[in-house]
């Protein structure tokens, strides 16, 4: 059984969920239509999948059926990988872009293949006990009949609405009355229904192969962008073995490249060289040197990690242990820096994730990139931005190109002990999704901390630069002494986007211990 305290120091309306088989999202809706897949006599994955569905219409403003997504599985005896995130056009040459300082957010010239849909597909074939399309039935009866609108989703709705609104396709689909829902206000989306049930009654082909890809093809032509339909025809959703890092006797597994899980993992790694435990959880020590190896796995990532066939370097180089306390060496306790990459040795999204009492658990992540993604809607289909993941510097590893994968945020992540499983989790959220996933790796496993006070801690997020987020809630004594050091702090209430949102289910001795924090609408639930 796993040890740890049973304090929750944080201001927080959580509480965690015990349980034998749980599910834990970040919309209750969501987790209570994975909770009723369970019910009915289904496992892990088919209340993953539920919830996903499902959070593609109660919370647009993260991802959507256009989007991609990522999953590591536990099966009840080995873990499993699955990347579904989706490529380039083919029409996509580093020259159509060479009138842009940056890549594009918006428009079909941000939209990559969508992988979500072939993520959904391939889990039930392999892993569901379920009928495919019994996975649906809550998320069509939601955008056909309507849901009422939770808070922070009309909230991060209302944000995103001046930068949509001209998009084409978005304001019809999600400002019906010409402005973004609010709070407690219904919401209907019949043709996000009839989109889910075509998917449902053609085990995904018509997204790929049919109809639906013809409707996605033609709207893209129609608006200057060069999606073609080989493109989605040729999609394909790939398993891969998750990478393993150990860190103080568990070990932490990532999806490779072309994903930034690797960064969390190299944090680690430098972060082994000190005894972090000899500082207090909250302290300065011990958060200035969490954010000087974040530092410093970030500036080797953004340098070299991009869809793996262009990748300068292998994982194992980056996560080489002399590399790793090399890269220690440059960490000064006194100074924050602005470090630059290392030189190795050859070699809006949403998180959710569900247990059953057969022993098998699910982390799964589904996105749209920034909050509603390109803000292009074809049928209900929410089109995601991943092709802004793209660099348009000549020559860089991750510089964009036909038929390739972008770098990636989003990542599901997965601890370990000895071979056993131990915790299935995720912090969304762009680039806090790997120093979120460092922070509660810290908090778990150097400080033992409950799931539930791991996630409701506050949190920091580094920007560019010296430049760091930091939530409210850490000490005035601890700030001054950041700052001091050369941190350039920028305090954020508990309300702001920046630091994430995780969902965590725990291993237990009889069951699982499901959490899901206080910074957004989500909820635990079990039996």
């Amino acid at each position: 059984m796993t040890s740890f305290d049973w304090q929750f120091p944080y201001p927080s309306q959580r509480m965690p969920v015990l349980a034998r088989n749980a599910v834990a999202t970040s919309q209750p809706l969501a987790a209570q239509a994975g909770l009723a897949m369970l019910l009915k006599g289904g496992n892990a994955v088919d209340a993953a999948l539920a919830a996903a569905i499902t959070l593609t219409v109660v919370e647009p403003t993260s991802n959507g059926i256009g989007s991609d997504a990522f999953a590591i599985l536990w099966d009840g005896t080995q873990l499993h990988g699955l990347n579904a995130s989706g490529r380039s056009p083919a029409a996509w040459e580093p020259r159509r872009f060479a009138d842009r300082r940056q890549m594009p957010t918006t428009g079909w010239d941000a939209v990559t293949v969508p992988g979500a849909v072939s993520a959904w597909v391939m889990l039930s074939q392999r892993f569901g006990k379920l009928p495919f399309a019994d996975l649906f039935a809550f998320a069509i009866r939601y955008a056909a009949d309507g849901y009422m609108v939770s808070p922070t989703i009309a909230r991060l709705w209302s944000n995103q609405v001046p930068h949509l609104r001209d998009v084409p396709g978005f304001a019809e689909h999600f400002l019906p009355r010409g402005r973004a829902p609010q709070a407690g206000e219904k919401f209907v989306a019949p043709a996000h229904a009839r989109t889910l049930a075509r998917i449902a009654e053609t085990n995904g082909e018509a997204f790929y192969r049919g109809d639906l890809a013809e409707k996605m093809v033609a709207h893209s032509r129609q608006h200057g962008g060069v999606l073609a339909f080989d493109d989605l025809a040729a999609h394909a959703a790939e398993w891969v073995e998750p990478l393993a890092h150990d860190y103080r006797g568990y070990t932490l597994h990532e999806i490779p490249p072309n994903g930034q899980g690797i960064a969390a993992q190299m944090a680690l790694g430098i972060l082994e060289e000190f005894d972090l435990s000899a500082f207090s959880v909250d302290s300065a020590d011990s958060l200035h040197l969490q954010m000087e190896a974040m530092k410093l796995a970030f500036a080797d990532i953004y340098a070299y990690v991009s869809d793996p066939a262009t990748m300068p370097v292998q994982c194992a180089a980056l996560l080489d242990k002399q590399y790793l306390r090399s890269r220690a060496r440059l960490i000064d306790m006194n100074k924050a820096q602005n470090p630059g990459h290392g030189v190795p040795g050859p070699g809006g999204t949403v998180y959710l994730t569900a247990a059953d009492a057969s022993g098998m658990m699910v982390s799964y992540i589904q996105s749209n990139f920034h909050g509603f993604g390109s803000g292009v809607v074809v049928d209900g289909i929410s089109m995601q931005d991943r092709g802004s993941g793209f660099v348009l510097q000549p020559r860089h590893p991750n510089e964009v190109g036909p038929r390739k994968r972008p770098f990636h945020t989003i990542i599901p992540a997965f601890i370990t002990q000895n071979g056993q499983p131990v915790m299935s989790f995720g912090v969304m959220g762009g680039s806090m999704q790997a120093q979120g996933h460092t922070q509660v790796m810290t908090r778990f496993v150097d400080y033992r901390q409950n799931p539930q006070a791991a996630s409701d801690a506050p949190r920091w997020r580094l920007l560019q630069g010296l430049d760091v987020d930091i939530e409210q809630g850490m000490p005035a004594d601890v700030m001054n002494e950041l700052t001091r050091r050369g941190h350039n702090l920028r305090p954020a209430d508990r309300w702001a986007t920046t630091f994430g949102r995780a969902q965590l289910i725990c291993r237990m001795e009889d069951g699982y211990l499901a959490a899901s924090e206080r910074r957004t609408d989500g909820q635990a639930v079990g039996f």
